[in-house]
């Protein structure tokens, strides 16, 4: 009976201990991890108020620079957002035991910057908001390049520094620009110069107007074929007078030049890219180093092109472009260390127009017209009517350039291998009839029907032998 009751009165403390110890903390843990995490979501500067279902006691933060929470009631909180982020708000009990942990989510206001954005661009309806952690994103297809960085500064000052842009420009989006430079330079050039000498017995002579003739040392005064001529020298007439052999120097020049430049350099970029282009060459000219070493550059001439293409709306093209057309030009060379150096004739353009699709534009002109006049005499001499003609050099230049660059931009599109004209699509080898007895360049007999359609000129040029055939290979 003793043992009976022993027994008994050790499993009720051990139930005691039990219920009192490890098998309530157990219960509490369960509770804990059992309890639902809640999600909240406020815009920055806006509020909620949270109702609870149990009475708290007390509300922590983690992140109080995020949001801010004030306990109005035991069931009720007033939760306001602060800046951009992310925290987590725990509630604990009256009674000290934990209730729910929630997470605060705190982005920027995106009702007001979609209604925005609506207002700016009623027409742009692809354009879509949302947020993420601490950044704004901008998702969805845009019209062109300009309102997509137009719709990003708006959406700035809502998450400095922090949106990502994902919008998608629509549309054609593919320009290319046709510059056409057009130059015409007229030279006239008109000289008259005249020479005289005489040599006798005693030794005379008259010479050296205009560098036309020089004297070569002691002799030329018993010869004066001794003298240096110089090649502008294009008559001469001697005559004697008794023992004086006389001889004259005559340079008399007329000579006018026409110089035709037309280029026509054609580039296609995406908006916003910059494209180049560069139809010419590079020559070295030498650069003194110390030691008396000598190191070679390279400069660049010929066509180039350089733009940058922005699409805007209403089919609109804005471009920074800079063409060039430059040249070697060995008539202003220097001479250094037996190097001939030429200098580059630069005709240079650069702006930021404004065109709609096929509209041209002159974007350089230009207008030069100089006359020089020299005229050398000698002194009393040269000033004698119709005679003073024998003792002056008189020249005169004259130099005319127009100049016009003209751009044209075109909004592009990929076409069929088909549709594209290559140069050589108009050649056809000569065969050696055409060659050999006729004088042919291009051939005529076998061309297919779709050139000869092509280039209705074809026959002409190949009957006259002439390389004047249609030139150009842009399909318009």
């Amino acid at each position: 009976m003793k043992r009976s009751m022993a027994c008994s009165c050790f499993l009720a403390l051990c139930a005691t201990l039990w219920s009192s110890g490890v098998g309530a903390q157990g219960m509490i843990e369960s509770k804990a991890v059992s309890s639902e995490v809640q999600r909240f979501e406020l815009g920055v500067g806006k509020s909620k108020v949270v109702d609870l279902t149990t009475a708290i006691k007390r509300a922590s933060l983690a992140n109080p620079e995020v949001a801010d929470t004030v306990v109005l009631s035991p069931k009720q909180i007033y939760l306001t957002g602060k800046a951009i982020g992310v925290t987590t708000l725990t509630l604990w009990k009256e009674n000290g035991e934990l209730f729910s942990a929630f997470d605060v989510t705190v982005s920027p206001d995106l009702s007001r910057l979609r209604e925005q954005l609506h207002k700016i661009f009623p027409d742009e309806q692809g354009i879509l908001v949302t947020a993420a952690h601490d950044h704004l994103t901008l998702s969805g297809t845009i019209s062109n390049l300009a309102r997509q960085s137009r719709a990003l500064e708006i959406a700035e000052p809502y998450a400095p520094k922090k949106v990502v842009n994902l919008l998608q420009v629509g549309g054609a989006q593919q320009v290319m620009l046709e510059v056409r430079v057009a130059e015409m330079d007229r030279n006239l050039t008109r000289r008259m110069g005249i020479n005289m000498n005489g040599v006798g017995p005693g030794g005379f002579g008259v010479s050296a107007l205009n560098s036309i003739t020089t004297l070569e040392g002691p002799g030329a005064l018993t010869n004066p074929l001794s003298q240096l001529v110089t090649g502008a020298v294009n008559a001469a007439v001697r005559f004697h007078t008794g023992d004086i052999t006389w001889t004259g120097f005559i340079d008399a020049l007329k000579q006018e030049d026409v110089i035709k430049v037309l280029a026509k350099p054609t580039l296609v970029a995406v908006s916003g890219q910059e494209a180049q282009f560069l139809s010419g060459g590079e020559f070295p000219f030498p650069v003194p180093q110390t030691l008396g070493l000598v190191t070679f550059q390279y400069k660049k001439f010929g066509v180039g092109l350089s733009f940058t293409p922005t699409v805007l709306a209403n089919n609109r093209i804005s471009m920074a472009v800079a063409p060039e057309v430059s040249e070697l030009d060995f008539t202003n060379a220097l001479q250094f260390q037996g190097f001939t150096i030429p200098t580059i004739a630069t005709r240079r353009a650069t702006t930021v127009v404004e065109l709609a699709d096929g509209q041209s534009f002159a974007i350089a002109g230009l207008l030069r017209d100089s006359v020089r006049e020299t005229v050398q005499k000698f002194p009393v001499l040269g000033d004698i009517p119709v005679l003073g003609a024998l003792f002056r050099s008189s020249r005169f230049v004259k130099n005319q350039t127009e100049l016009v660059i003209i751009v044209t931009p075109h909004f592009v599109k990929p076409m069929d291998v088909a549709q594209l004209a290559l140069p050589t699509d108009t050649f056809v080898e000569p065969n050696d009839w055409e060659f050999y007895l006729m004088g042919w360049t291009d051939g005529l007999g076998y061309a297919p029907k779709a050139q000869q359609a092509r280039d209705g000129r074809l026959a002409e040029a190949a009957v006259s032998g002439k390389l004047d055939g249609n030139f150009g290979h842009m399909v318009q």
